[in-house]
């Protein structure tokens, strides 16, 4: 059998996922049973040459792999750590210190993941990213979380200028998968990345609908023209226009009133 490569050292921090490492580099050592095997015991009276022999050999296997786990550090921990007399004895020593801290560490990750908040000042999708280190450093302490959770707290998280289209993702019937969530955020900060792009830094597009020489009233237009009612039939109230009235839009074209009535909208918050 191939050897495992040959874990890091360990500096004192990620250690289950040395450990783990350093089990697999042993037991392609044939060494990693040494971790929890004790010296094999022998009656002084029924001592021969060949339960010596055993005895002899085991010490030899327990005296390597004692010492791979040695070498595996960096020397700060090694001279802790080189007192052991058994590789069970410091393998255990190692468990008891850094599986104890180990506990704190797994406070302190969901202390993080609950205390991240997007800010306005950083692109979403870079602090998307952030997020996901924090959900992988989870998943890495053992704590599973159902994807749906996930979806749903990144975006609790969305910064506050996106509280629209936050409450646009929160209505949405269909469930969404984590990949489904960062395809529409990526989308949606392209969209605002374009206007800002068009418009400038806070500036907005408006459109004007003029009665002689006097403004009537603002229509404003955030060009998500998929906004707009396209169907005649979804107008609760109509009356046709024939005083040549037109409407002003953002990239300076007209067109044509063909009449005036309401429509009721029933927005995703219910209202």
């Amino acid at each position: 059998m191939s050897h495992a490569e040959k874990p890091e050292k360990f500096t004192g921090v990620n250690f289950k996922q040395w450990q783990q490492k350093m089990f697999f580099y042993l037991t392609t050592l044939n060494l990693a049973r040494f971790l929890t095997e004790t010296v094999p015991q022998v009656d002084e009276g029924a001592m021969d040459t060949q339960s010596l022999s055993a005895v002899q050999a085991w010490n030899h296997s327990d005296f390597l792999c004692r010492n791979y786990v040695l070498n595996g550090m960096v020397d700060a921990l090694y001279n802790v750590y080189c007192k052991t007399k058994t590789a069970k004895e410091l393998w255990e020593s190692l468990d008891r210190k850094y599986k104890t801290e180990d506990a704190g560490t797994k406070k302190s990750v969901v202390a993080k993941f609950l205390d991240f908040k997007m800010i306005d000042s950083k692109t979403v999708m870079s602090q998307v990213q952030d997020s996901q280190v924090i959900l992988h450093d989870i998943h890495a302490e053992g704590m599973s979380l159902s994807e749906t959770f996930q979806v749903a707290c990144s975006i609790e998280k969305l910064p506050p200028s996106w509280v629209n289209f936050k409450n646009y993702l929160k209505h949405k019937r269909k469930e969404m998968t984590i990949e489904d969530l960062f395809v529409h955020l990526r989308i949606e900060e392209d969209n605002k990345i374009a206007l800002k792009r068009i418009d400038g830094p806070g500036t907005t597009k408006a459109s004007v609908v003029e009665h002689g020489q006097s403004l009537k009233d603002w229509w404003v237009d955030t060009r998500a023209t998929r906004h707009v009612c396209f169907d005649k039939s979804l107008f609760s109230t109509f009356k046709e226009v024939t005083n040549g009235e037109k409407v002003f839009m953002g990239n300076s074209a007209t067109a044509e009133v063909k009449g005036e009535g309401n429509v009721v909208l029933k927005m995703t918050s219910g209202k």
